[in-house]
């Protein structure tokens, strides 16, 4: 280790104080070595005549210097300092540390004078004792046997009052510094003493911060930032315990080493640092302090279970802010303290938590560094932390200095774990209760007085490693890092060309790195402010008003406001720099500003992210339990104190949706106690209210004036469901039973209006015996029963039960018996609500499209499986293979089949449209159209009504040609009707008959009034009964079946028209291709699915035939195909040839029954390739002979089928007649 005594006198200057003019070593400086006796050889030297010179004037100048320099030798070699005032300073390598203040000139001081022309004569002057401390204040390493002198370390855990105590006694003095760990803390400590003595006595000095008025007398400032050219009288450092740390100890071990005030210096931390102090400063004078409250282990919560004002620390910014963001959906809010803050931010993060806002504070580790917070609990949600080197967890010193914020004063405290922070062991916990802890073993020491020569001498006096037992070299830091980096810049090595460039280069690289982005990147901006100062010049202020810009915005989230405080705080540190910028008080305004501007936004940004103001104001009210300025807007937002707190929908409350956990709590609290007179109020005007001011919606919610007051639930009958008022506690007493009596009436009242005939029909006293079954499964079925579910009770029902029932609206169709005035959107509506309350409930799927679907006039609808079969049914549809079609749209398809499937060629009158030979039809454009699909879809419906398709030989065009001439005169005859049957149509299917503009559709509405017609609908039903049965031939042959097809064929007689080409063509392909003739798709009836059996002859067995028909048989094959050969191969497929006339029924049946063979062998194949013989060849039907029998009986002309028949009779003679 290099021993040298450098003096800023020249060297001829030193050689002739001591009477001998000789060149002496100097360090590159200009400063000359001296070696005492013990001291080892400069490096680098081996001239002894010079080292014996050197030593002769040390001994020399020891012998007239005072007591302090007596000792040099005991500790190595110094550097003698002098100036124009007579200061003397002894130091260690380099330059002195500080410099000399004036005002203290030697003489009466006791301090060694220098002459007044340097080598001419020394002259010291002997101290006097009692002014021995100013001597150690000059001292910037001090040797061990003089550091505890007016020193006083004051040990003891948290809440002792130790930062309280050295404010008091600094502020007993003259003058003083504090130094202290955190720039928070001095912000705090600042304003406490601002308010003791003035802003003007006081000033800040941190490294991103300076305020400095004119002569202050006391100083707060940063550990780091301590000036070294102040004289004061005390001196305090706080937390000294730090020393211990890798990453700023150095710094607290050269202050608690070296920075001594001149009356009285404090110590003040942890008593784990007693000996290591005792140790380091032999007699120091040790002061223990109790703490003033009792802090207990509270064991493990969940963070929603945590007291009010509990401290939660974590040790990441990002787990910082998800806790903060859960205390804010759980408790209304959070503070965030994080020792990256700027300290306006800070303040106000804890004004919000001093001051009742929240109840909650959010805090990394900077919270154990002497913040005085009113915190009762703290928990640890994490054990670790990132020390800058890895993840560790926390030693039980940090955690006492972290848990001891709880219980300030004389208030006890409690502390524990939260979150996912594991729990602490019973040892641990009993020495934290007890503060008992390990002592601290090493401080953290690097070399603070460095070698400027070259920046080679430099990095190696950085390195030195101590001296003293109990210190230990530091590791390598942030600002030797980039100082290696920049060694190696061929730049920068090219500028350092003297030790004073090489001081200048350490100086711009301690310039703290706020960003942490990367060393790298650090390196280069200290590479770019050392190009500007390196060599003495200053920044230019073009650049930095650049760099501020960058910064100064606002916009951005948190984390983009933090990264741009972390930059405008290192060019705060710089414009701080004395000597770096041209006017660097300007800059300093202008960093300040900005940095302010960005920490109040980030305060906000916090506050909008982790305080919901509204929940923190509202529970704090409610704990001071005073009155709540409350507003009831017109839409029923809920106003308290300025806030919006929710909604008041009918009767019910309900709170803010972003709302959760207490936040929800308070707010159900605050309007409950700032809604009781507005429920009771609107309880009056709801049973004062007039039947239009209720709606029932299709969820079944009952509304008044749009706000939901009731929703219905199953009763005991479908006609009478019951509701359940929609109402918390604040609706109770009278005013429930106004609402509740009021609902009631208008509930019965609106199942009246629009399903009254059901109520009607239900309670009718006419309707008996069988008839008063089927009225009860009408209104089970909500007016829409299906045929075949009652075809047994209709073959018995006669004819005054039926016309009884058609007295209450019944009407009874070939698929349905259905209420016709029913059927429109409204009342399907409510039965479709009425039919789900008692099947699944109002949420299921299809009660909100299905009503919207069959109120748009759609006569059929696509089909949604996983919707009930009941539900269609209940909006008056019926599912049908792939569709779901309209149940009246069904009754008119069946009333354009039925003449199509009764015409036989020679029967008179025109071919209607899509009929065809043998007991079949084809699909004409009029059938599609009033069904609204075609193709599948319609194939489907037809298969769904019990109709089978098989592929025929298209007919003869000659026979086609026939049957259009002799359908032609129908358009004709429908020509009146045929001006708007699209809006006839339309008509229908809005179920408005009185706003229909087609005539087809007033016909047929008026006949529904008409007595004669709803005969006619008994014809309909027996025919529609025939049509179940192999004798719907013969049936459909009677003049009022015709009349009910001549009723439709003005609908159907553009189809008929369109039909003509369709066949023509057909013809025409089959004279261009005869070996392949055209096949058209006849469908035929057969029994619908679910219909009942019918029964033979008494005594006979009735084989069933339907296999064997059209549609598909089990082994997929259409039906009426055999199993051997294509179809036209064999009897029975093809043009079957006609009966002989006079062949009725019971011959028929005599041959189907008595020529068949045993049903065993009934379907047997032949075997080999023999041919079957022929069947026996029909001449004719069984409906010719059947008809003659119905012509022979005569029928009673009182009847309504008398009055048909004479009704069709006139038409045709008018027809005739024109």
């Amino acid at each position: 280790m290099i021993r040298m005594l450098p003096c800023r006198m020249s060297s001829s200057r030193l050689a002739g104080a001591s009477g001998r003019r000789r060149a002496l070593p100097t360090n590159g400086a200009g400063h000359a070595l001296f070696l005492p006796k013990f001291g080892n050889r400069p490096r680098g030297t081996q001239n002894r005549a010079r080292s014996g010179a050197a030593l002769r004037f040390g001994r020399a100048l020891f012998a007239s210097c005072s007591w302090g320099l007596r000792r040099l030798s005991r500790f190595g070699t110094g550097r003698a300092e002098g100036n124009e005032t007579g200061t003397v300073r002894l130091v260690r390598f380099g330059r002195p540390s500080f410099r000399p203040c004036s005002g203290h000139s030697g003489g009466s001081t006791g301090r060694v004078a220098f002459a007044s022309r340097y080598g001419t004569e020394l002259s010291p002057e002997l101290p006097d004792p009692a002014d021995r401390m100013d001597d150690v204040t000059k001292l910037a390493v001090l040797p061990p046997s003089i550091r505890a002198r007016g020193v006083t370390a004051v040990l003891g855990p948290t809440n002792t009052g130790k930062t309280h105590l050295a404010i008091e006694r600094m502020l007993g003095h003259e003058s003083g510094l504090i130094g202290l760990p955190l720039r928070l803390l001095a912000r705090e400590v600042y304003q406490r003493v601002v308010e003791r003595v003035g802003a003007k006595n006081v000033a800040l000095i941190t490294g991103e911060e300076k305020i400095k008025p004119k002569n202050p007398r006391y100083w707060v400032a940063t550990v780091e930032a301590m000036p070294r050219d102040v004289d004061v009288a005390f001196v305090a450092i706080d937390e000294v315990q730090l020393a211990t740390d890798l990453d700023r100890g150095h710094v607290f071990t050269n202050r608690l080493l070296n920075r001594r005030g001149r009356f009285e210096t404090m110590l003040l931390g942890s008593a784990t640092m007693r000996p290591l102090i005792q140790k380091l400063m032999p007699g120091v004078t040790m002061v223990e302090r109790p703490r003033l409250s009792t802090l207990m282990f509270a064991g493990e919560k969940k963070i929603s279970r945590l007291p009010r004002r509990s401290a939660i620390v974590a040790f990441s910014a990002e787990e910082v802010y998800s806790i903060a963001e859960f205390i804010r959906r759980q408790r209304g809010g959070a503070a965030v303290v994080m020792g990256a803050l700027s300290p306006r931010t800070r303040n106000a993060q804890v004004e919000l938590y001093q001051n009742g806002d929240v109840d909650y504070l959010i805090a990394t580790d900077a919270i154990g560094m002497g913040l005085n917070l009113d915190v009762d609990h703290v928990a640890f949600a994490s054990d670790r932390k990132f020390d800058g080197w890895q993840f560790r967890r926390l030693n039980p010193m940090e955690m006492a200095q972290i848990a001891g914020r709880a219980g300030r004063a004389m208030r006890d405290g409690t502390f524990g774990t939260t979150g996912r922070c594991p729990p602490l062991d019973q040892e641990l916990v009993e020495r934290l209760e007890a503060h008992d802890f390990e002592n601290a073993r090493v401080l953290q020491w690097r070399n603070a007085v460095p070698d400027y020569r070259t920046i080679r001498t430099l990095t190696d006096s950085l390195a030195l490693p101590p001296r003293e037992e109990g210190l230990t070299r530091a590791p390598t830091g942030d600002d030797v890092q980039v100082l290696e980096i920049m060694s190696r810049d061929a730049d920068v090595t090219a500028r350092v060309t003297s030790p004073a460039v090489v001081e200048r280069l350490w100086d711009v690289c301690q310039v703290p790195d706020y960003r942490k982005v990367s060393p790298g990147a650090h390196a280069e901006l200290i590479s770019t402010l050392f190009q500007y100062v390196g060599t003495g010049g200053r920044i230019p202020d073009d650049w930095f008003a650049r760099q501020i810009a960058l910064t100064d915005r606002a916009e951005g989230d948190i984390d983009t406001l933090s990264s741009r405080i972390a930059q405008v705080r290192t060019l705060t540190f710089v414009a701080n720099r004395p000597d770096w910028l041209g006017d660097p008080e300007h800059w300093q305004g202008v960093t300040r500003g900005v940095e302010d501007k960005l920490s109040d936004a980030l305060h906000e940004r916090l506050a909008q992210r982790f305080v919901d103001r509204r929940t923190s104001m509202l529970m704090r009210r409610l704990r001071e339990n005073t009155m709540l300025e409350t507003e009831i807007s017109k839409t029923g937002d809920v106003t308290v104190e300025g806030h919006v707190i929710g909604h008041l929908q009918g009767f019910q409350f309900a709170p803010d949706p972003t709302a959760g956990g207490e936040e929800a709590k308070a707010l159900r609290a605050a309007a409950q106690k700032a809604l009781a007179g507005e429920i009771e109020t609107r309880a009056n005007r709801l049973s004062q209210a007039v039947d239009e001011a209720f709606v029932l919606s299709h969820d079944g919610t009952v509304r008044w004036t749009g706000e939901p007051v009731a929703k219905l639930i199953p009763g005991d009958e479908v006609l009478k469901p019951r509701f359940k008022i929609i109402a918390d506690e604040h609706l109770t007493g009278p005013a429930r039973d106004q609402v509740e009596a009021r609902l009631t009436l208008w509930v019965n009242a609106h199942i009246e209006k629009l399903l009254g005939s059901l109520n009607k029909l239900a309670t009718a006293e006419d309707i008996t015996g069988i008839a008063r079954g089927i009225a009860f499964q009408i209104v089970e079925s909500l007016g829409v029963l299906e045929r075949t579910k009652v075809a047994e009770e209709m073959k018995t029902l006669d004819q005054t039960a039926r016309a009884t029932l058609r007295g209450y609206g019944v009407r009874f169709g070939a698929h349905h018996i259905y209420l016709p005035a029913l059927l429109k959107p409204a009342p399907r509506t409510l039965a479709a609500q009425l039919y789900a309350l008692k099947h699944g409930g109002l949420q299921q799927k299809g009660l909100d499209e299905l009503p919207h679907l069959a109120a748009s006039g759609r006569t059929s609808i696509p089909v949604d499986h996983e919707i009930q079969k009941g539900l269609y049914r209940a909006v008056g549809f019926r599912v049908c293979g792939e569709r779901a079609v309209r149940v009246d749209i069904l009754e008119r398809l069946a009333d354009l089949i039925r003449p199509a499937l009764a015409w036989r060629p020679n029967s008179p009158g025109p071919k209607p449209p899509g009929a065809v030979d043998g007991r079949g039809f084809t699909v004409t454009v009029g059938m599609t159209s009033l069904a609204g699909c075609s193709g599948e879809d319609f194939a489907s419906i037809l298969k769904s009504l019990g109709y089978r398709m098989e592929r025929r030989a298209a007919p003869p065009p000659e026979a086609d040609t026939a049957a259009v001439t002799e359908a032609a005169p129908a358009p004709e005859a429908a020509e009146p009707l045929t001006p708007a049957p699209e809006g006839a149509i339309e008509a229908d299917l809005l179920f408005e008959a009185s706003e229909a503009p087609a005539p087809v559709e007033a016909h047929e509405d008026a006949s529904h009034e008409d007595a004669p017609h709803e005969e006619h609908d008994a014809l309909v039903e027996e025919v529609a009964e025939a049509a179940e049965t192999e004798a719907v031939i013969a049936e459909s042959a009677d003049p009022t079946a015709a009349e009910s097809a001549e009723e439709v064929g003005a609908v159907e007689a553009p189809a008929a028209g369109d039909a003509t080409p369709a066949e023509a063509a057909e013809a025409v392909a089959g004279e261009a291709n005869p070996e392949e003739p055209a096949l058209i798709e006849v469908w035929r009836p057969g029994r619908p699915p679910g219909a009942p059996r019918r029964e033979g002859a008494p005594g006979q067995k009735r084989e069933g035939r339907g296999d064997n028909r059209g549609g598909e048989r089990r082994d997929g094959r259409p039906g009426g195909q055999r199993r051997n050969g294509p179809p036209g191969d064999r009897p029975g497929q093809g043009h079957r040839p006609p009966r002989p006339e006079g062949e009725g029924e019971a011959a028929a049946q005599g041959e189907r029954q008595g020529n068949r063979p045993p049903r065993s062998e009934r379907f047997r194949v032949p075997q080999g390739d023999a041919p079957r013989g022929p069947r026996p060849e029909r001449h004719g039907g069984g409906a010719p002979q059947q008809q003659d029998r119905r012509r022979e009986k005569q029928a009673d002309p009182d009847s309504p089928f008398a009055a048909l028949a004479a009704l069709k009779a006139r038409l045709e003679a008018e027809k005739k007649g024109k």
